[in-house]
């Protein structure tokens, strides 16, 4: 041993100091930086020669110890876009390279990050913070399910809604045993039917009403609600339904008939209501016999508003004719699957993950899956400006579809404890001191040496 080895031994201490040193400022200086991943530092030591008789001083090597897989604090957010990440997973990211005749450009590389702070732009791409671009799958409009596998830049489209037309109403109701209608009179048998005898002028049959004979109708039939449907072009018709009785049966068997109001027209012989051309028989215990879980309505108009064939769903067993001290119809669901167009309005994130706009006819469309990558070593992946990672070899290629659960209108903080970096400060501080006092003391040996001829 020399003391010219001791003092190449302190050397590297003090570089190693430096180095951890340098860590710790990075870490101080980006406390507050949104989804930041701080660096340990790992020292590692070389050694010359060492035997059970003889140990000669070697060095130390300062490596970086990177914390990648460290969650910081999940912190709320005013913000409907900003998103975090509960678990493991990053972002998958595009950087923007230049800008070409007034469109952005991309280098068509992934990138991950955990820095969730994005919103919207002006190109309509979701970026964060750091400048980068969020990826995902687009969403099937008819399935609602991720098209593909492979993320892409997810850019929000400002284009009008296309109006739905109405092709299904759900309705659920229950008809009274015994409807109090306004000519129903407990003391008249089969007085709460409604029979083709009680008309003038005269109706053949059941199947529509018109304006003439609309006064009876209502008088012997009870109200079965309304919804609002829309043709191809989101013009709207108020669908009016009104439940009648038709047939008693002794020991039950009741049966009824379920219409809808074509047309708003005073004109006498203009049809106002139109029969759905379902006869509705209950058995003894209220249920239907045959059971109706749907029927269809053809070529449904409304005031001219033609909305083709629509089903009516029931369900299973979801019209019933339980005993009802009012007399009146319970109506338990009354919805159609149309809609009129709508601009868009907002968007947000989902607690499962998903970009969606909320459009100005009410409607919540999914537009996007935020698409998270994981991987086997993500500590080794390289870091890059912006809080942002690349892949690497060490690192291995990302998975798709996996990691954790998306926390909407929140950020992960950075996983910098402050109290704990000044605590290294201070042990690091110390010992880059005892690194000099050593070159100091053995550089007065080495003179003491020298000095030893005189």
């Amino acid at each position: 041993m020399s003391f010219f080895g001791s003092m190449t031994t302190a050397i590297t201490g003090i570089r190693a100091q430096s180095s951890a040193l340098g860590h710790i400022s990075d870490n101080i200086a980006n406390s507050q930086t949104i989804g930041f991943k701080r660096t340990d530092t790992n020292f590692q030591d070389i050694v010359t020669a060492s035997t059970s008789r003889n140990h000669l001083p070697g060095a130390v090597l300062a490596a970086p110890s990177f914390t990648n897989n460290v969650q910081g604090s999940i912190d709320a957010s005013e913000v409907p876009t900003h998103m975090a990440i509960n678990g493991s997973g990053f972002f998958v990211v595009s950087a923007r390279v230049a800008t070409v005749d007034g469109n952005p450009v991309f280098d068509n590389v992934n990138y991950y990050t955990r820095r969730g702070d994005f919103s919207m732009d002006k190109y309509g791409y979701l970026v964060n913070g750091g400048g980068y671009t969020l990826q995902g799958l687009a969403i099937d409009p008819v399935t609602g399910n991720p098209v593909g596998d492979t993320p892409s830049r997810i850019q929000i489209n400002r284009d009008f809604l296309a109006a739905r037309t109405t092709s299904t109403i759900s309705y659920k109701a229950n008809l009274p045993a015994w409807p109090k209608t306004v000519n129903a009179d407990p003391a008249i048998a089969n007085s709460e039917l409604l029979t083709v005898g009680r008309f003038t002028p005269a109706l053949a049959d059941l199947s529509v009403i018109s304006a003439a004979n609309e006064d009876i109708f209502l008088d012997n039939s009870l109200s079965g609600g309304a919804v609002t449907g829309y043709d191809e072009l989101g013009a709207p018709a108020n669908v009016q339904f009104r439940w009648a009785k038709i047939d008693n049966e002794d020991g039950g068997g009741d049966t009824w008939n379920l219409f809808y109001k074509t047309s708003d027209s005073a004109t006498g012989a203009t049809d106002k209501w139109v029969n759905v051309g379902q006869d509705y028989a209950f058995d003894g215990q209220g249920r239907l016999t045959p059971a109706v879980d749907s029927t269809t309505i053809t070529g449904l108009t409304v005031n001219g508003v033609s909305l083709g064939n629509v089903t009516l769903d029931h369900g299973a067993s979801n019209v019933t004719q339980f005993e009802d001290d009012n007399g009146t119809v319970k109506t338990t669901e009354l919805d159609q699957n149309g809609y009129p167009s709508g601009e868009l309005v907002s968007i947000a994130v989902s607690e499962n993950g998903r970009i969606t706009g909320t459009y100005s006819n009410g409607k919540t469309v999914d537009l996007a899956q935020v698409s998270l990558a994981t991987f086997n070593a993500s500590d080794k992946l390289k870091k890059l400006d912006g809080t942002a990672f690349a892949a690497t070899q060490e690192s291995g290629e990302p998975m798709l579809g996996g990691g954790g659960d998306i926390i909407a209108s929140a950020r992960e903080a950075s996983n910098v404890d402050i109290a704990d970096e000044f605590s290294k400060l201070i042990v690091t501080q110390q010992a880059y001191t005892a690194g000099t006092r050593i070159v100091t003391t053995a550089d007065e040996l080495i003179r003491e040496t020298l000095n030893m001829k005189r």
